[in-house]
């Protein structure tokens, strides 16, 4: 028996030194990373930006901040950036207390602050503050008053068919509704911190009337009814930098950044040129949304100074400029048309009504609003703001159809007038053939065009020619488009190794 115990004693001891037949490995060194959010800023001169920095792979988070150029301005050991007076580019990095070969730096570009009103001076982010700035020119369409414009003769029989009874409903406000901020909402970028990334038009979409990304569309922009809506779903954004407005229809962000839609339209804010006739837009009448909407920045500086965007239940077969598309098959004469524009009448007695309330209707006898979209009678559109008051709101509804009047509509147009066509009579790259890393300029003579378009890269582009940086050998597509339709030409650049 002490025999065999001994024998065990040793096959135990044998086991143990030999940890059971598996080799024990020292667990493995984590690699220490550093990030900083947000990637990129765009701050006035003597403005200010937080930056935080995350850092993985250790338990000492602690980072040392600096600005990697000398005149670049200056950042506090708790990441709070301050601009120089000069305009510029420069970069904020953050080093590991750690491991000091590890770091993350990200671009700032500061410039000098505009005057105010100046659609480069608007304010960042989601529903932000445009800052005085209004989108369009003065005499665009939406931005015309019309206070002393002729009544239309078929006025009554308009108001009528809409619903001479039926109340204004604002359809934006504050908190949620069906678990969803109430109203289209919007979000301001700058593309020269935010990049372009494609667009994707679905095929049950409306892809020949759409216009080619890429845009600069952030992946936080807010999508209309939420992120899990089956509603419109509309994404509005506008880039402060090129004062550009952008426009989807059904919007979906997709895993790697890039969106998909069933409409996509490009806005330029500096001029009142119009979409093809016969083109729709994100919304039904081919019209820009965002320049329709009540926002809370206008209504707490006193006045809204543009037409609203409203609905109806059923529109008519036709369109009146500045609208180019109708969404109907009704032909009566009595179902208003898209672009149609309504003012309250001069006689209501406004004075009693909230503050809120009264900034809308004072917007009413002078701007008006004009039809966009099918959908609940007298629906006012809105971007949603917690500082909204829907008490406020709610009494707009005490304005009846009765309390409107159409407008005098000129032309109605029941079928899209022709005309001549764009026309692309060349496009070239100059050089066609470039090594990795090389540039080429796309040039291109084109008439009868009102706005032009590169896709891939570049997106929407003025002037006749262009810089493109490809990194593969790749076709690049030249759209044209003016008011009587569009036409496209490719041209192929080919990258070397």
């Amino acid at each position: 028996m002490r025999g065999m115990s001994l024998v065990m004693g040793m096959l135990l001891g044998w086991a143990i030194a030999c940890g059971g037949g598996k080799s024990s490995q020292p667990p493995a060194a984590q690699v220490v990373a550093v990030t900083i959010t947000p990637a990129g800023a765009s701050v006035w001169t003597g403005g200010t930006q937080a930056f935080q920095a995350s850092v993985t792979g250790t338990t000492n988070r602690t980072v040392t901040w600096n600005v990697v150029e000398a005149s670049g301005g200056t950042i506090s050991t708790a990441g709070l950036y301050t601009a120089p007076a000069t305009a510029g580019s420069f970069h904020v990095k953050a080093v590991s207390a750690v491991d000091l070969t590890k770091s993350a730096q990200v671009p700032v570009v500061v410039s000098v602050q505009p005057p105010a009103g100046a659609c480069n001076g608007a304010a960042l982010g989601p529903g932000a503050s445009l800052q005085g700035f209004t989108p369009f020119p003065v005499d665009n369409a939406w931005n015309r008053d019309v206070s002393a414009d002729l009544v239309d003769p078929n006025s009554a029989a308009i108001i009528a068919f809409i619903g001479a009874g039926t109340g204004l409903h604002p359809d934006f406000g504050a908190g949620l509704w069906q678990g969803a901020p109430i109203g289209i909402p919007y979000s301001v970028v700058a593309s020269s911190t935010q990049a372009k990334v494609p667009v994707t038009i679905a095929a049950t979409g409306y892809p020949s009337e759409c216009d080619p990304g890429p845009m600069p569309l952030p992946a936080t922009a807010a999508v209309e009814g939420g992120s899990a809506s089956t509603g419109d779903r509309h994404v509005l954004v506008l880039d402060r930098d090129a004062c550009l407005l952008y426009e989807l229809y059904r919007a979906f962000l997709q895993p790697d950044g890039s969106w998909t839609a069933d409409s996509a339209s490009t806005w330029d804010l500096k001029s009142n040129t119009l979409r093809p006739y016969g083109w729709t837009s994100a919304d039904a009448a081919g019209l820009p949304i965002f320049p329709g909407l009540a926002r809370y920045d206008e209504v707490a500086a006193g006045a809204i100074t543009h037409a609203l965007r409203f609905t109806v239940p059923t529109s008519r077969k036709a369109y009146v400029l500045p609208a180019t598309h109708w969404a109907s098959s009704n032909t009566s004469t009595s179902a208003p048309p898209m672009g149609l524009r309504v003012r309250l009448k001069a006689g209501v007695d406004i004075s009693s009504y909230p503050v809120q309330a009264k900034v809308v209707l004072a917007a009413l006898k002078r701007y008006g609003m004009i039809l966009a979209d099918n959908g609940s009678a007298w629906y006012i559109s809105g971007a949603p703001a917690d500082s909204w008051d829907n008490n406020q709101l709610a009494s707009l509804s005490g304005i009846k159809g009765s309390d409107l009047e159409v407008l005098q509509m000129g032309t109605v147009y029941t079928s899209d007038p022709a005309g001549t066509t764009p026309a692309i009579s060349s496009l070239t790259a100059t050089p066609a053939s470039i090594a990795n890393g090389a540039s080429s300029l796309l040039s291109w003579t084109a008439t009868n065009t009102t706005r032009t378009f590169i896709t891939p890269e570049i997106g929407w582009v003025t002037g006749t020619s262009v810089t493109v940086r490809p990194t593969v050998t790749t076709t690049y597509t030249l759209e044209a488009q003016g008011p009587y339709g569009s036409a496209t030409r490719t041209m192929q650049v080919v990258v070397t190794p």
